[in-house]
């Protein structure tokens, strides 16, 4: 599935929106993460502060009963492209640093992280903790191995 010009446009304006929710001053927002959570069946998009307060939300025409297997996957991409793009924007943001911009389900599971941002580093991409659970069972049984 790639993303049409509109998808793109509605991920825009939908960004934009959380942004203007969180305008630069000098007394930020304490929030850590801005979670984004997708309905496969309606194609609804809600953003939620840490304290689960909705922030606003959209339908992304594109997304409504969208079978494809990796939905998902397609939609953590279209996100971080479109927050790639608007990074002038989300990395100045009235939220204190860090904070990341996480992608959930329906049922409000995490997904992965869609972008961080510090002060001096920014994230995009891939999870960052991608693949530590392996690396803690190959440690764990290196260990019990010694014994």
């Amino acid at each position: 599935m790639t993303a049409t010009d509109q998808t793109n446009q509605q991920l825009e304006r939908f960004i934009k929106k959380v942004a203007q929710k969180f305008p630069t001053t000098d007394d930020v927002s304490l929030i850590t993460d801005i979670h984004f959570c997708v309905n496969q069946e309606s194609g609804e998009v809600l953003a939620f502060d840490d304290d689960d307060k909705e922030i606003t939300r959209c339908v992304v025409e594109q997304w409504i009963d969208n079978k494809d297997k990796n939905f998902y996957d397609e939609v953590k991409l279209d996100f971080r492209n479109t927050l790639k793009r608007l990074s002038p924007i989300v990395d100045n943001m009235g939220i204190l640093k860090p904070y990341s911009f996480v992608l959930e389900d329906d049922e409000k599971h995490s997904l992965g992280e869609l972008y961080v941002a510090d002060d001096e580093t920014r994230i995009l991409g891939g999870d960052l903790m991608d693949g530590l659970d392996k690396e803690l069972d190959d440690f764990f049984d290196q260990l019990m191995k010694e014994k």
